[in-house]
């Protein structure tokens, strides 16, 4: 593939992860006026009635049966339990820790491709890999209590399991793009997220809000178009035309928008020993993407 044709998949995997990163942040405003499963189930609604216009030209597709089996594990994955894990942690732990998380997503795609796809996976990898976790371990176990992080250990684990969904839908939507474009798919996981989420609103606890709090409306609106909509089809679409590893790096991106964003909005801080810990999160990270002729054996 020529540099020109990577340019627009290049282009659209860098505003994905720039509006995925304020997502945690737009999450955090959305959950001071609604339940968690309101907010989500919103988001979803609204992300499925923004390509209801595209209904006729889904129905053009042709379904191939053995797809179904990936359709419905993308669509557990994420959006189902990748946001049942995102809501849950962003309730416990601060906007900047829950992105500085998603930077061992790359290596979470790299092992799952290793197990399932038997691709090969160098030991640098492997290294890299632990590196990571024992710098996001760091950054959880040196966090602070506070008002807008609780419980951050907590926290910051569930946003682990979130990542490890996400792991396996790139691997699933690389699979699938090979036969259905990147808009059908991004439809279909907000369709089947409104399906999912709907039946929540009957907890206890939770119901029909029909309160209209300014600013935790707009982050439901926002979430619903930019993040369901916007985000999810500009990655859909890059993963279609590159390689998913490759695409996967880009979340690299998302701890640096993610810090920057809450600290500018709201007020997130990090001390000297999660600076730190980030810092070797990332270092996990960058030995990760280093090659090395040396596999790891089965």
């Amino acid at each position: 593939m020529t540099k020109d044709h990577h340019l627009l998949p290049t282009i659209s995997l860098i505003i994905a992860m720039l509006l995925w990163a304020s997502s945690f942040v737009a999450l955090k405003l959305a959950f001071q006026g609604y339940h968690p499963m309101q907010v989500i189930f919103g988001r979803m609604m609204i992300g499925s009635l923004c390509f209801v216009i595209f209904i006729p030209t889904f129905r053009k597709i042709n379904w191939r049966r053995r797809d179904l089996k990936y359709f419905l594990f993308m669509g557990i994955c994420e959006p189902c339990l990748y946001f049942l894990f995102e809501a849950k942690a962003l309730q416990l732990t601060s906007a900047s820790q829950a992105g500085m998380i998603t930077a061992m997503l790359p290596l979470l795609v790299a092992i799952l491709a290793w197990s399932w796809l038997k691709e090969s996976i160098s030991r640098q990898t492997l290294a890299g890999f632990s590196l990571a976790i024992i710098g996001a371990c760091w950054l959880s176990l040196a966090s602070e209590i506070s008002i807008s992080a609780p419980n951050p250990l907590l926290g910051n684990f569930f946003e682990f399991l979130a990542m490890i969904c996400a792991a396996g839908y790139t691997v699933s939507l690389k699979h699938l793009t090979n036969n259905y474009p990147p808009l059908f798919l991004t439809a279909f996981q907000a369709f089947i997220g409104t399906l999912f989420f709907f039946p929540f609103l009957f907890l206890p606890g939770v119901g029909f809000s029909i309160v209209w709090e300014p600013t935790s409306a707009l982050a439901v609106i926002y979430l619903g178009t930019f993040i369901t909509l916007g985000a999810y089809g500009c990655y859909n679409y890059s993963v279609s035309r590159i390689p998913a590893s490759r695409a996967a790096g880009y979340v690299n991106l998302i701890p640096v928008f993610g810090v920057i964003l809450g600290m500018l909005i709201l007020g997130d801080t990090l001390n000297l020993s999660q600076w730190l810990a980030c810092g070797l999160v990332f270092c996990g990270v960058w030995l990760s993407g280093g090659k090395k002729p040396t596999p790891a054996t089965n």
